[in-house]
């Protein structure tokens, strides 16, 4: 059984709230630690596309709004590509932001549940917080991967299979 797991949500835009963003990233968040059986805990913050254009351009020298950015609390160690990285041994594991404007675009634009897309995205910043990454097309496989299992585990379906 793994740790403890913790999610610690800070709501800056109060669409947020209205949207259940704590319940959401517990259960996202949750569902990735524990498919990994590991604990840890994960800080998500909920803004709007203005504030994350904001970490966008401070970290990632990037001045526009994306739906979601990770912080991991450590440096993580080079993998071989495709491999599944080593998992960090702590307890913070890092900080995750997510826009709601972005999002709720994006669901609609792909004809998605604001939900499981929101779902989708945390699974997916988790996954980078543990050292997964999409840098190649050997990683972007395995995490994609990763994140279909975690989904399917909580019902929510394959984001990325084409609608035909």
């Amino acid at each position: 059984m793994p740790d403890d797991i913790s999610t610690d949500c800070v709501i800056e835009d109060d669409r947020w709230e209205t949207a259940g963003l704590e319940a959401l990233a517990g259960r996202a968040v949750t569902a990735a630690l524990r498919w990994h059986d590991i604990g840890g805990e994960v800080v998500v913050m909920g803004c709007d596309d203005a504030r994350i254009a904001a970490l966008n351009a401070d970290f990632r020298g990037k001045p526009r709004a994306t739906n979601v950015l990770s912080w991991p609390s450590v440096e993580h160690l080079p993998h071989e590509p495709g491999a599944r990285p080593e998992l960090p041994d702590e307890e913070e594991l890092g900080d995750i932001a997510i826009a709601y404007e972005t999002c709720e675009a994006e669901a609609r634009a792909q004809d998605k549940p604001f939900d499981d897309h929101v779902t989708h995205l945390l699974v997916h910043a988790t996954l980078h917080l543990l050292g997964y990454d999409h840098l190649n097309d050997a990683d972007a496989e395995t995490m994609e991967s990763a994140e279909r299992s975690i989904l399917s585990a909580l019902n929510i379906p394959d984001p990325y299979q084409e609608k035909v």
